[in-house]
């Protein structure tokens, strides 16, 4: 196990020393040397980490479930403190838990950020914050593949064609995964500029759109969407976080597909035609839709920033938020999927129990998808924890000060890792003024909603319950 996680961190500290250096190259280019030290710093020491542990001779064994959480966990908790560091010597006057709850809050692509004016950032710090975003997207959808047998095995079996799950060929598809992420980020980079926008927001948008993540290179979001045309662009960017990673990969390669390939997508494409119908008909109020479209985007890919939206819709929103997007994307959520799998399974049990001579089977429809009591189970559990992640949460925060209010839907974005804004309808809530016990809480939770708490559940019963 220690071989392995070795590995594993060696090779993201690696790609924080990747990072780090181009924004060394960037404060070159721009000569901004005020930073520059403070990420030599940081491109010295994960390289000299990364080097040691990757290098270093292992053998690689089949490790167990409970390896690979505990690997993930840990990954969880020791790379921020590394992407923490430029916060910590750059910022005058900022605590070392400031600077880790920004870091967590970018490595779980949440956004939650304790600047309440980025303007007096410096702008390779703007482009530090975004890549660890970026960095904490790729993070997340390897250690779903490493995780996969505990959330869905049906997923694994209809990617077992693309993803080899053999650990021997661990790094070869982790490699493959990169490349589709990284094309995917350039790919929406030349969206966004050739929507107009600034290189340099352009940039920082595309690592925060593939992530999932909440970051903005500037303070309103209106600063730099000021047209109708840009809010459609960008509605259109982030639906590239709301559908599998692959859904682009298979469309290419459509030829060597069947259906059962786009079988989520498919049903995520229906669910983004009926919410987009829905409020075009019924809420389109104040006659301009570009901005509902993009609060919809936003919601349920799990972004969480937008424009300016009625107030009254907030729930709304945070409903989407809840559910949201595909099993195999960077977007949190309880994931469509999972609640149309237990809401048909609830409805084949309730048929069943009128109809008792009848035959229903739990299979996916115009697919040849069959799934068993066991995965309804599962999904069903998932739902009863974040119940469980929910209500603990909002207690806690409760407890800590934060008014009730604040404290439910502040609960829902931690869990779902979706920044506050206008769609929540607590935009403008200051993080840095919370106490230590309200941000250690919300750092927790962060990385539960990434990990979920059916993982943690899974160690517990492992060392506390043994039989």
């Amino acid at each position: 196990m220690i071989n392995f996680t070795h590995l594993y961190l060696g090779v993201f500290s690696l790609s924080i020393s990747i990072l780090s250096f181009l924004n060394i190259l960037y404060c070159y280019y721009f000569k901004l040397y005020l930073n520059i030290n403070s990420f030599i710093f940081i491109f010295i020491v994960t390289l000299f980490f990364g080097s040691i542990i990757f290098f270093k001779k292992k053998d690689l064994k089949k490790i167990s479930i409970y390896q690979k959480i505990l690997t993930v966990l840990i990954g969880y908790l020791c790379i921020p403190i590394l992407l923490s560091i430029p916060y910590f010597l750059i910022i005058n006057n900022i605590s070392f838990i400031d600077s880790y709850f920004e870091a967590i809050s970018g490595f779980t692509s949440t956004g939650f950020t304790i600047f309440n004016n980025i303007k007096h950032l410096d702008e390779s710090l703007i482009l530090w914050r975004s890549s660890t975003q970026w960095l904490g997207g790729l993070y997340f959808l390897i250690s779903i593949i490493l995780l996969i047998d505990i959330f869905d095995k049906n997923l694994k079996k209809s990617l077992t064609n693309l993803v080899n799950f053999n650990s021997n060929e661990t790094i070869k598809q982790c490699f493959k995964i990169g490349i589709i992420y990284l094309l995917l980020t350039t790919t929406i980079f030349f969206i966004l500029y050739l929507s107009d926008l600034r290189v340099f927001n352009s940039f920082n948008l595309s690592l925060t759109l593939i992530s999932s993540g909440g970051f903005l290179p500037v303070n309103n979001l209106e600063l730099i969407i000021n047209t109708k045309f840009k809010e459609i662009v960008l509605s259109i960017t982030m639906l590239i976080s709301f559908f599998s990673l692959f859904f682009t990969y298979n469309l290419v390669s459509f030829h060597k597909r069947n259906l059962n390939f786009f079988s989520e997508d498919l049903y995520l494409g229906f669910y983004l035609i009926f919410l987009v119908s829905f409020f075009f008909i019924f809420l389109n109020i104040d006659d301009n839709f570009s901005s509902l479209f993009l609060a919809i985007c936003s919601s349920i890919s799990n972004v969480g920033f937008s424009l300016n939206v009625p107030k009254d819709l907030s729930f709304i929103f945070l409903i989407l938020i809840i559910i949201g997007g595909s099993f195999f994307s960077t977007s949190s959520g309880i994931r469509f999927f999972k609640l149309f799998l237990l809401f048909k399974f609830s409805i084949n049990e309730l048929v069943s129990h009128s109809k008792p001579k009848s035959l229903f089977t739990n299979n996916l429809p115009f697919f040849n998808f069959n799934f068993s009591n066991d995965d309804f189970y599962k999904y069903f559990l998932s739902v009863i924890i974040f119940i469980l992640s929910f209500s603990i949460l909002s207690l806690m925060l409760t407890i800590s000060g934060i008014n009730s209010e604040d404290a439910f839907i502040l609960s829902i974005l931690t869990l779902m890792n979706t920044v506050n804004s206008y769609t929540s309808g607590i935009s403008g809530f200051t993080f840095y003024d919370l106490n230590i016990f309200s941000k250690l809480s919300l750092m927790s939770f962060m990385i539960i909603g990434r990990v979920e708490l059916i993982s943690i559940l899974i160690i517990c019963k492992k060392f506390f319950f043994k039989s």
